[in-house]
């Protein structure tokens, strides 16, 4: 693993599991810097992004590119990826963390190349508990930033909230060569703070998650997806604009099931 730099894996330990209000992390220059750049070098631009991947248009989150498909990376991401779901890397995680027996995961499922443009944001929220592809349980969040003098007032902040969104814990300037990290639990609750860039700077990241078999110890037993809440100042998005989307999803989600109930019926 020459590609990453070395971690000091007894100070990392040590205060890993401390942090509140659940573990998580933040180390600088994580990658050796020559390949950090040609990472870098080698993101899309945000128009090529949106020929290759998904972008979500909703109330939580909003002009955000996810490109998934290992196959349409370009050489240098690749061989992030490729690294990032080595048995070596994903056994340092294992010892890192306490959790035994991570596994990466192939299909990225919700990770991968991230971009979001100027005006874009990711409401804060709890991720999704259980993965359906690969029948596993969501462990471990790494994410590694990809952006050269990132302002303040650019915002694109990773945000780290207590379970009930009322106290701010941690604030973190997705800046270049930067992992930020956690463990993914019921009380994980984290966010992206709304980008006021200027339109031709991009917030980039890599995204990858970590799984295992076992079921987490204290597992209630309740599969979700991601769960989003409102951030302590976002009245109107809290009482009028989540409850909306919910519904919109809920009715979208009847007409599907009605419409392949009659299909069914049909044939």
């Amino acid at each position: 693993m020459k590609l990453i730099n070395p971690i000091d894996r007894k100070e990392f330990k040590k205060t890993f599991l401390e942090m509140e209000p659940y573990p998580h992390f933040c180390i600088d220059n994580f990658l050796e810097e020559e390949f950090a750049n040609e990472v870098y070098e080698s993101f899309p631009a945000y128009q090529e992004a949106q020929k290759l991947g998904k972008e979500f248009s909703a109330v939580n989150e909003k002009k955000k590119i996810q490109i998934t498909d290992s196959s349409k990376f370009p050489a240098a991401i690749k061989k992030l990826n490729d690294l990032l779901s080595s048995q070596e890397y994903v056994d340092m995680w294992s010892e890192l963390t306490g959790v035994p027996n991570l596994l990466a995961d192939a299909g990225l499922v919700g990770g991968g190349i991230h971009e979001t443009n100027s005006g874009g944001h990711l409401d804060v929220h709890v991720d999704f508990n259980f993965n359906e592809e690969n029948q596993s349980y969501r462990r471990l969040n790494i994410l590694i930033y990809f952006n050269k003098d990132w302002k303040e007032e650019y915002g694109g902040y990773l945000d780290v909230w207590d379970n009930n969104v009322k106290k701010r814990y941690g604030y973190f300037e997705p800046k270049f060569n930067r992992a930020c990290g956690f463990l993914t639990s019921e009380i994980s609750f984290h966010g992206v703070t709304p980008l006021t860039c200027p339109p031709d700077v991009m917030r980039r990241s890599f995204a990858t998650y970590y799984y295992t078999k076992e079921m987490p110890e204290g597992w209630a037993g309740s599969k979700h997806t991601t769960i989003f809440k409102a951030r302590p100042e976002e009245w109107a998005k809290s009482k009028i604009l989540m409850p909306a989307e919910r519904l919109f999803r809920g009715t979208k989600k009847f007409i599907r099931s009605a419409k392949d109930t009659i299909k069914s019926i049909i044939k």
